[in-house]
């Protein structure tokens, strides 16, 4: 259902999944993604907590990192930076975690932050934050 495009649908079946088990940590990923594509951002951020919550350090790195996505999404820039941090504290090679951070410290005036943040993904491979760095910055494959 998620797949095909149908997140109703495939909230009702991650929600029964959930009931059935309310450990099932893929489950709740899976039903805020569907959330997030929705739009119930709310929604969302309350399953990537669970997931948080209830996850190994992998998941919650991915949780942390989903949860500042969503924040990002819905104009809560400040509150979305700690959870790339904590991504970024639970995987140092989350490229795309250091970049929406970057994105978070740019919306809240942090320009220094942003750089810092856009450089480190840009060295980790993350291709937005290169495309971002190549057009405002042309020397910082210079940086150190």
């Amino acid at each position: 259902m998620h797949r095909a495009g149908n997140f109703r649908e495939a909230v009702v079946l991650y929600s029964k999944a959930i009931e059935s088990d309310n450990r099932l940590v893929m489950a709740y990923q899976m039903r805020a993604a569907a959330w997030q594509k929705m739009r119930q951002y709310q929604k969302a951020i309350s399953d990537y907590t669970a997931v948080i919550d209830l996850g190994e350090p992998q998941f919650q790195a991915v949780g942390y990192f989903n949860r500042g996505v969503v924040k990002n999404m819905s104009g809560r820039y400040a509150e979305a930076i700690p959870d790339f941090t904590q991504a970024i504290n639970l995987d140092r090679k989350m490229a795309a975690a250091f970049f929406h951070r970057g994105v978070a410290r740019f919306k809240t005036g942090d320009s220094t932050g942003t750089f810092e943040d856009l450089i480190q993904a840009a060295k980790l491979g993350d291709p937005d934050a290169q495309r971002w760095l190549d057009a405002t910055t042309p020397d910082w494959r210079q940086t150190k």
